[in-house]
């Protein structure tokens, strides 16, 4: 796209009296989703393949886990599909080691979040992608010293805007927009494209105009389901590259401190069981009928369940479970051993989830403190469902917030919240 050439074109541009690159640091600010990683990647490739010798290039991300998802679901695929394919050595693809060997010995390497990350190396070329989650400069402290030797080295730093809580990125931001305005041809290269805060977000005409990609990757109907499924805060990062003050919570800070306390004893509890989806971890909570809700347990996996259960939980005590959940069959085995069981339908789930919200909104639970629900309350996600919601299993701790809910909505209703659930 026009935007990724005239990045390319300017940030490498050479310094006709020194015959080196003009600027040591590309920095980039851009909407999501407008072609940052292609233009990244060309970058990493235009360094190991044209410079007639030996290159090392590395590639960073917020944490390492997301560097290599993003080289391995996303560069190497790229790669594997173009012309560029017949110039590939080997890849190597272990968490200790994942880099791509080129046929004339340049490589590109991911390297971890960490101060120690560039330890021993030598680099060209380093890329700190997603910069906003930084919030010291751990990252240019790894990788600068690695490229003190190399005369044409490039740092790259490539981001959507971000919260206050983004310190290095708003920096490199504040450099880049100094640069400019006093006319600066080298050291640093600044691009940035936003939406300007005195303009409407939700202007078409806007997005037009803004947008690098609008009408070639980006279109209005994925702009027009990003405003009704986002934040206001996040679609304003996300759409208009805008800076916002904090990352938006469903459930506010203080409305969660209100209602939580360490002096919670549930009395004649029911317990609910739930996990994540993909069944890496699971949780009990119960509950009692005065909104009094406590985390019970929680550990990896969920086979755990069919024994802490049977142990810690009477057969007269009544279990609840999403009939269509990730733990419907550890419900069955169960009920099979004698325990009472309420299996809960789509309906009923999202009922739970809005009543829950409102119980807490209005200060008519009572929780037993916890960080690890401190922590899941902090991330949650609402899942749009018709005109009620759910939250989203897969955000952190999102079994965690679905269990708590299940749990008071069907301790606190007098009568049966839910038709029955059928079952084969």
């Amino acid at each position: 796209m026009a935007w990724q050439q005239f990045v390319a074109d300017v940030g490498l541009e050479v310094d006709p009296d020194t015959g080196r690159l003009a600027y040591k640091e590309v920095i980039v600010s851009v909407m999501r989703q407008n072609g940052k990683t292609t233009l990244v990647l060309a970058a990493e490739c235009e360094r190991c393949l044209l410079w007639g010798k030996e290159q090392r290039v590395a590639y960073t991300a917020q944490t390492g886990k997301d560097a290599r998802a993003k080289f391995k679901d996303d560069h190497l695929p790229i790669i594997d599909r173009s012309p560029l394919r017949s110039l590939v050595k080997r890849p190597y693809l272990s968490d200790g080691n994942t880099a791509l060997l080129w046929n004339n010995g340049s490589r590109i390497s991911v390297l971890d979040n960490t101060p120690s990350a560039g330890h021993g190396k030598t680099l060209d070329l380093a890329i700190i992608d997603e910069a906003f989650a930084d919030q010291d400069n751990m990252r240019e402290q790894a990788l600068l010293p690695t490229m003190a030797t190399r005369s044409d080295a490039q740092i790259w730093n490539v981001s959507t805007a971000g919260t206050q809580a983004s310190t290095y990125l708003k920096r490199k931001v504040e450099i880049g927009r100094a640069a400019v305005t006093s006319d600066q041809r080298d050291g640093i290269a600044y691009f940035e494209w936003a939406i300007l805060e005195d303009e409407d977000v939700d202007d078409p005409a806007v997005h037009e105009k803004r947008m690098p990609a609008y009408g070639l990757t980006i279109q209005a109907d994925y702009i027009a389901h990003a405003r009704r499924t986002m934040t206001d805060g996040d679609f304003r990062r996300a759409i208009g590259n805008q800076w916002t003050e904090t990352e938006e919570r469903v459930i506010p800070a203080e409305w969660w401190r209100a209602v939580c306390t360490h002096d919670v004893r549930t009395e004649s509890p029911l317990f609910v069981i739930e996990a994540r989806p993909d069944h890496t971890s699971a949780c009990v909570v119960k509950a009692d009928s005065a909104g009094r809700v406590e985390l019970v347990a929680v550990r990896e996996g969920v086979d755990w369940l069919r024994t802490v259960v049977p142990d810690k939980v009477g057969k007269s005590v009544q279990l609840v479970v999403d009939g269509h959940g990730p733990v419907a069959h550890i419900a069955d085995d169960l009920e099979k051993l004698g325990h009472q069981m309420t299996r809960l339908d789509s309906l009923a789930i999202r009922k739970a989830c809005n009543r829950f919200y409102d119980a807490v909104a209005d200060r008519k639970i009572q929780v037993r403190s916890d960080e690890r629900l401190d922590a899941a309350v902090a991330a949650a996600a609402k899942r749009a469902t018709s005109d009620l919601w759910a939250w989203h299993r897969e955000s952190p701790g999102g079994e965690l917030l679905m269990g708590l809910s299940l749990a008071y909505a069907s301790a606190v209703t007098d009568e049966p919240l839910f038709p029955p659930f059928a079952t084969t």
